[in-house]
């Protein structure tokens, strides 16, 4: 409620701040399920590796390092996209 009462006072003046300011909400709000999900299944998946072959944990544990890393920078490209938005 609170999100939709500054969109409506930042539109008092521009009307076009109000509808920049929910997009780059939708905006990263959409980036940020992806990788969450990612990172569920990377980091459960690793885990169930580790138990089903524990002499393969330290390979298992650094490749799920990358994996994580690499779902987390999709987070941050939607991050820095929605401040590209707001122009």
């Amino acid at each position: 409620m609170d999100v939709v009462m500054l969109a409506q006072e930042a539109g008092a003046a521009d009307p076009t701040a109000g509808l920049t300011a929910v997009g780059r909400g939708i905006v990263y709000g959409g980036a940020a399920i992806g990788p969450g999900i990612g990172i569920g299944l990377v980091v459960g998946n690793a885990i169930t590796a580790m138990a089903r072959q524990p002499e393969a944990a330290g390979m298992v544990r650094t490749t799920m390092f990358l994996g994580i890393a690499f779902t987390e920078a999709l987070a941050l490209f939607g991050f820095v996209l929605s401040f590209i938005i707001s122009g």
